[in-house]
């Protein structure tokens, strides 16, 4: 029976779950046996044919979570019931040799790191598509002026395009900030119960090595019984970091779908129902979506963190809710991603309406450009800014457009004529650097996300 929307289906791609699955977890745990068990072996630590014995029977795929259960049952020890699982496929001369100078950690945080690298694998490519995509909408839109807004108030103009160079940009360190964390989140530890190598001496550094090089992680430098977990916590919070920024996303496209200011709109399928009791109603419930789970995964960052410290060597009073944490962090943010890329791939944007939405004030929006007019014709910077502060609040209140209250106030028109009144009212002027700006960005996103796209 489904408890949680994960467990039904309603959350995850097939490819996520798969990793966090009883049964793959049991095969990232037998693989570290294996790979313990063949390094051990190759500098003469045990028995060669044991070590490729072991490491064969580990990598078999005949060892089930069903199995393990059962002798869990009986011991009460996850690790030691797949242990005896391995047991069972080995001969007499091998199953003295199977987890040699290992303990349960080595197995449960390595196969983590295997959890997390494999998650990346999944992760990574969808930001990078996520940062391409949002590039080519800032490139599309980026002749496009449109109202800027600060503390919800129409403050300047701005080039529509920017938007989503602002998001783009930032994907794209995502991508460079995922790159950076594998080598100090992705750890291999063979280091036994309390991280000196103890039945292994000198030689467990070697063969820890080796068996990182066969997982594909990196060795760990130093550890207690378990991996240090501000490498966990580090691998929460960069994932809470990329919701956090499709969030910002997700808030803005909300935003910018209100019926009062209607500039985008997430697509809408034939069929859909917006409310079931308002039918002309077209909520944008993907990002509402986005921004749930955000919040979700968000407060896993304080847990992770609260696991940090532990007791000496270690304690369990992180495990039980590690065996959520990961797991949940990793599949929501997969979730979040395939839902915004499919938002902004078919995101509606009424270029109409942008531009409608530029004269709502009746050009008090150019009020910047009007006072940087005034200053260079040697008007002192208050002086100009009291006036054009003034003239707006009077045209407001008359309901003008403040272009006419301008041309028919002396402080403006004494020193600016009609000509240079009307220029100062086109949108088109007042870009500023935004064209040179999405260019760079469109560059800088292909150049991080080219070995993805």
């Amino acid at each position: 029976m489904a408890i949680l929307p994960i467990d039904s289906g309603r959350y995850g791609t097939k490819e996520m779950m798969e990793i966090f699955s009883e049964q793959k977890k049991v095969n990232y745990q037998l693989e570290i046996e294996g790979a313990a068990a063949i390094s051990q072996s190759e500098i003469g630590m045990i028995p060669k044919t044991v070590g490729k014995q072991i490491h064969k029977a580990a990598t078999s795929g005949k060892i089930t979570a069903k199995r393990i259960k059962q002798l869990e049952a009986k011991s009460d020890h996850d690790t030691a019931a797949l242990v005896e699982s391995l047991s069972e496929k080995c001969s007499k001369d091998a199953r003295p040799w199977i987890h040699y100078g290992l303990t349960s950690n080595d197995l449960v945080d390595t196969s983590n790191s295997m959890q997390m690298r494999d998650a990346l694998q999944i992760i990574e490519p969808k930001v990078a598509k996520m940062a391409s995509i949002l590039a080519k909408k800032a490139v599309k839109h980026s002749k496009i002026p449109a109202v800027g807004r600060t503390h919800g108030q129409h403050a300047s103009i701005i080039s529509f395009g920017l938007k989503f160079a602002n998001w783009a940009a930032e994907m794209a360190k995502h991508v460079e900030r995922i790159e950076e964390i594998k080598k100090r989140i992705l750890i291999c530890k063979t280091l036994g119960v309390v991280g000196t190598g103890s039945l292994m001496g000198a030689k467990s550094l070697e063969v820890q090595r080796r068996a990182a090089k066969r997982l594909k992680l990196f060795p760990a430098e130093v550890t207690t019984q378990v991996v240090p977990r501000e490498r966990y916590a580090e691998y929460v919070f960069e994932l809470a970091l990329i919701g956090a920024t499709l969030e910002k996303i997700a808030i803005e496209i909300r935003n910018l779908q209100r019926t009062e200011i209607g500039e985008v709109a997430e697509q809408f399928k034939k069929g859909q129902m917006g409310s079931s009791a308002v039918p002309v109603k077209r909520n944008p419930i993907k990002s509402e979506r986005v921004s749930s789970l955000s919040k979700l995964v968000r407060s896993q960052v304080g847990v992770s963190f609260e696991n940090i410290p532990l007791w000496h060597e270690r304690d369990l009073s992180n495990s039980a809710n590690e065996r959520f944490v990961i797991p949940t962090v990793s599949i929501l943010v997969d979730e979040m991603l395939e839902t915004m890329t499919r938002i902004v791939s078919n995101l509606m944007v009424n270029e109409k309406r942008i531009v409608d939405n530029l004269y709502i004030t009746k050009g008090q929006i150019f009020a910047e450009f009007v006072l940087e007019a005034l200053i260079k014709k040697g008007v002192p910077r208050f002086v100009a800014y009291r006036d054009v502060q003034r003239v707006a609040f009077e045209a407001n209140d008359k309901g003008m457009f403040y272009k006419d209250a301008i041309k028919n106030d002396k402080a403006f028109s004494s020193k600016l004529t009609e000509k240079e009144i009307d220029a100062i009212f086109s949108p088109e002027k007042h870009l500023g650097a935004s064209p040179a700006i999405i260019s760079n960005v469109q560059k800088s996103v292909q150049k991080t996300v080219k070995k993805f796209i």
